[in-house]
């Protein structure tokens, strides 16, 4: 179990944890678990962090086949500019290790902006919290689980 399994399980959704054998010297996580997951790419979605304004940081899950757009998520959480941010505050704050990082059950509540073309989305994966190991809900869920606002976030 993970902290995303566990924040799931306790919000009593319906969920589906998907687990692959990860290579670590795959050069796209997010690809590679489509690939080996055999899911349409447009339905599984990484989990990226960037700060933004005066180093907020905040959570963007987008396609994994697409880019986090800065200015975009900028725009969406009214702020001036918006940059990646490092690896290690990334792992610091929310407990995962890249790769890895779930938008659910992170160490710090990070406000989280959800790329609107998952919106109509019967289902979509997100990582469950562990490299190798994907979960699949609701983006309805996943984003009152996170209190997201769905955005045009992703090119």
């Amino acid at each position: 179990m993970t902290p995303a399994i566990d924040t799931a399980k306790k919000a009593r959704i319906a969920y589906t944890v998907h687990e692959y054998d990860h290579d670590p010297a795959a050069r796209s996580f997010g690809v590679e678990a489509a690939e080996k997951l055999n899911a349409d790419p447009d339905r599984v979605f990484k989990t990226l962090v960037a700060a933004c304004g005066d180093k907020d940081l905040v959570v963007a899950v987008v396609p994994v086949m697409k880019h986090l757009d800065l200015k975009l998520l900028a725009k969406a959480v009214g702020v001036k500019k918006a940059a990646m941010a490092e690896a290690k505050v990334v792992e610091r704050v929310t407990g995962y290790v890249v790769g890895g990082v779930s938008p659910l059950g992170q160490k710090k509540r990070l406000a989280t902006v959800i790329d609107a073309s998952a919106e109509g989305m019967e289902t979509i994966f997100v990582s469950a919290g562990r490299r190798g190991m994907d979960i699949e809900l609701a983006p309805g869920d996943l984003a009152a689980l996170t209190n997201a606002a769905f955005a045009d976030v992703a090119r």
